[in-house]
C-alpha cells in the first residue's frame, strides 16, 4: 500500500524546485496531484504529463494564489471532479531582495500577498471540505529566513515568519476535526535558483553548515511525504527545519 492512496493532494507553485519534487514524490506515493502555476505554461504541461505517467490523476490550474476567489474556485472544482482535498502544500513563493531603505512599497506588497495571503487563500478554500471529512494536512512553506530573519529580505522574512504563527493558529483551531496544520522551514536547497549564483559564495554557504552541503528538493519532499501521511497522524502545530544543521 502507497503512502498516499486514494489521497488528492494540492501543491500551490508546483512547475519547479521544491514544489515540483513534492507533486512527483506524492504521484509516487499514489495520491492524485493538483498544482497550480502562475506562467510557466511548458513546464505545467509537462510537469502534467509526467504525473499522469505515474499512473496517478494530475491536473495544472494556472492562476495567482494571491487572488482570493480563483482559489476558492479551483478547490470547488477539485472537490466536484475528485471527490475530496486530503492534502493541501502552500508552497507558492516569491522573493524580492533589498535592503529596507531601498524596498519599495510594491516590493512588500507582491511578497506578503504572494507568500503569506496566498496561504489564508488556499487554507481557506479547502477548509469547508476537511471540516466536513473530519481529516485532513495542511502543510505550510516557510524558512529559515522566517525563523532568524535576514538582511536584505525584510518582506520575505516577514511572510515566512507570519506563516508560523498562522500555521499554529490553525493547529489549535482545527485539531479538534482532526485536520493538522504543520509547517517546513527549509535552509539552503539547492534549486535553479541558487545554481545562477556565484560557485564560490555557494560553496561557503555550504562550509558554515554543519552537514557541510545544500539541501536537495527531495529532503524537503521526504517531510512533506511525512507530514501529508498518516506515518504523522499525532503531529500539528509544529514547525520542522530541514536545514542540515544551520540553525542548530
Amino acid at each position: 500500500m502507497k503512502l498516499l492512496e486514494n489521497k488528492v493532494a494540492i501543491v500551490t507553485g508546483a512547475t519547479r524546485g521544491i514544489g515540483k519534487s513534492i507533486a512527483e514524490m506524492f504521484a509516487d506515493q499514489g495520491a492524485t496531484v493538483i498544482f497550480t502555476y502562475v506562467s510557466s505554461e511548458d513546464k505545467a504541461k509537462l510537469l502534467e504529463s509526467e504525473l499522469l505517467s505515474k499512473g496517478v490523476k494530475a491536473k495544472g490550474y494556472k492562476f495567482n494564489v494571491a487572488d482570493f476567489e480563483p482559489c476558492e474556485g479551483m478547490v470547488n472544482d477539485v472537490v466536484k471532479e475528485f471527490g475530496s482535498v486530503d492534502v493541501v502544500v502552500n508552497n507558492a513563493g516569491i522573493t524580492r531582495d533589498t535592503l529596507l531603505m531601498r524596498m519599495s512599497e510594491e516590493q512588500w506588497d507582491e511578497v506578503i500577498n504572494t507568500n503569506l495571503k496566498s496561504v489564508f487563500n488556499m487554507t481557506k478554500a479547502v477548509q469547508r471540505t476537511m471540516l466536513k471529512q473530519r481529516s485532513g494536512s495542511i502543510i505550510n512553506m516557510s524558512s529559515v529566513v522566517g525563523v532568524k530573519g535576514n538582511a536584505g529580505q525584510a518582506n520575505y522574512a516577514a511572510s515566512k515568519a507570519g506563516i508560523l504563527g498562522f500555521t499554529k493558529s490553525i493547529a489549535l483551531e482545527l485539531g479538534s476535526r482532526n485536520i493538522r496544520c504543520n509547517a517546513i522551514a527549509p535552509g539552503f536547497i539547492e534549486t535553479e535558483m541558487t545554481g545562477a549564483l556565484d560557485e564560490e559564495m555557494v560553496q561557503s554557504w555550504r562550509d558554515a553548515i554543519p552537514l557541510k552541503r545544500g539541501g536537495q528538493p527531495e529532503d524537503v519532499a521526504n517531510l512533506a511525504l511525512f507530514l501529508a501521511s498518516d506515518m504523522s497522524a499525532y503531529i500539528t502545530g509544529q514547525t520542522l527545519n530541514v536545514d542540515g544543521g544551520m540553525l542548530t
